[in-house]
């Protein structure tokens, strides 16, 4: 939700803002509705005091014995009673109206961030790593099925497309990436670790802006939960509807859960495989920021997970998205793209966003700055990936395959596979 006095204030930022994400001018129509809507509200309370006034002149009409007098304010009263359901419903049209169109529109991007229509204006900052040079590599499907360890036909039975069935050694080496994400962000980087809910009420996705423009990517149970996309969103909604004391701040949390995505805008794409599937685990990372604070945590972030992919020895780049690109609740998004062999190219692994006060309104959560005596603002939101389990397990098996079919296991790893070094076919 936007502050619409601020709005009021000062338009020409919001269109600017909106205009840069490839949207028409909003505001006309946003203060329209706020001008009708504050209309309505001021003619209810005009009514409701003339009604309670004419309550006080019928009292006193019956004192004096001025019965017509007092027959005239009752008419008059009940004019109003009947006018007032009316004046609430309209006044109640214009703010569902005013609210729906809010609620719709994405937050305004950093200034910093480049302007560009799509993924062809993203701005890379950084190489690490050099990919390996592998004669004729194979894909994760191809060198998966090849050790008899990745399954998609009978996952397809199962379920259908877009899922798979690991088993023996890679199912081990999936799970060994979750927990070895987990340490190196509890331990090394601060975050708390948390076990949270998977399915979730509507107001959960309000707040973090999946809901209600994005209904059509998610899963949603019979009975009106919906299945978490991502653990961002049960791990930001533990501040909302929360007044946070400043020394508390910043709260660092870390969750591995698994992830179910629709992916309803994605048809036709990455087909093959394990990089889009509808089901999948994740290690997430989310902060909660003072205002000031959240560009340096935004950088943290993006580190943190970074150094997951250097310690895992997997080549990688780090871009700044362009507005075009952004997701709906960032104002800025750093993305990383791990090195894939098998496409040779770069794909995503991991977003990390700073969502300013953006979703902290939508959840209603504050917190109190040092030295305001008493007084809120709203804190900032960042969220990241840390990483993907699924696509760090693409990018192991394509980064670390060898010529006769079998699996390297990183160093850092091993410890979470009892010492496995090699994985070979039936592992």
């Amino acid at each position: 939700m936007f502050d619409l006095r601020a709005i009021r204030d000062d338009p020409t930022i919001y269109d600017r803002g909106w205009a840069r994400r490839g949207l028409e001018p909003q505001t006309g129509r946003i203060l329209a509705l706020d001008e009708a809507r504050r209309g309505l509200q001021t003619e209810i309370q005009v009514q409701l005091a003339r009604r309670n006034e004419l309550s006080r002149g019928i009292g006193d009409a019956k004192k004096r014995k001025d019965e017509a007098g007092a027959t005239a304010m009752m008419a008059e009263v009940a004019t109003i009673k009947e006018r007032l359901p009316e004046l609430e419903a309209e006044e109640k049209r214009a703010a569902a109206t005013l609210d729906g169109i809010l609620d719709g529109l994405p937050n305004l991007p950093a200034a910093e961030v480049p302007d560009g229509p799509d993924e062809t204006a993203n701005v890379e900052l950084r190489r690490v790593g050099v990919p390996r040079d592998i004669a004729e590599p194979l894909d994760h499907v191809a060198l998966g099925e090849r050790l008899g360890l990745m399954d998609f036909d009978t996952a397809a039975k199962l379920s259908g497309a877009r899922f798979t069935v690991l088993g023996g050694a890679l199912s081990r080496l999936e799970r060994a990436l979750g927990q070895f994400m987990l340490d190196l962000h509890t331990r090394e980087f601060g975050y708390r670790e948390m076990s949270v809910p998977l399915l979730v009420r509507d107001n959960a996705l309000f707040g973090t802006g999946q809901l209600p423009k994005f209904a059509e990517d998610l899963f949603q149970t019979t009975n009106g939960y919906w299945l978490i996309p991502t653990a961002e969103v049960s791990l930001t909604n533990l501040v909302s509807d929360r007044i946070l004391e400043s020394e508390s701040l910043p709260l660092r949390m870390t969750a591995l859960t698994p992830c179910f995505r629709a992916e309803a805008g994605a048809a036709g794409r990455d087909t093959r495989g394990m990089i889009r599937q509808h089901q999948f685990w994740k290690v997430e990372l989310v902060s909660i920021t003072a205002p000031d604070a959240s560009d340096a945590e935004h950088d943290r972030m993006t580190d943190a997970a970074e150094t997951v992919l250097k310690r895992l020895g997997l080549p990688f780049r780090t871009i700044v998205l362009c507005t075009g690109d952004m997701g709906f609740s960032a104002r800025k998004t750093h993305d990383i793209e791990v090195w894939l062999p098998g496409q040779s190219t770069y794909r995503e692994i991991s977003s990390c966003s700073n969502c300013g006060d953006f979703q902290a309104r939508r959840m209603r959560a504050r917190f109190k700055p040092r030295g305001s005596e008493g007084a809120t603002s709203y804190p900032h939101t960042l969220n990241g990936s840390g990483l993907a389990v699924g696509r760090a397990l693409v990018a192991v098996i394509e980064n670390y395959q060898q010529a006769d079919g079998s699996i390297v296991v990183p160093d850092a790893l091993r410890s979470y596979m009892g010492g496995t070094e090699v994985i070979t076919p039936n592992g």
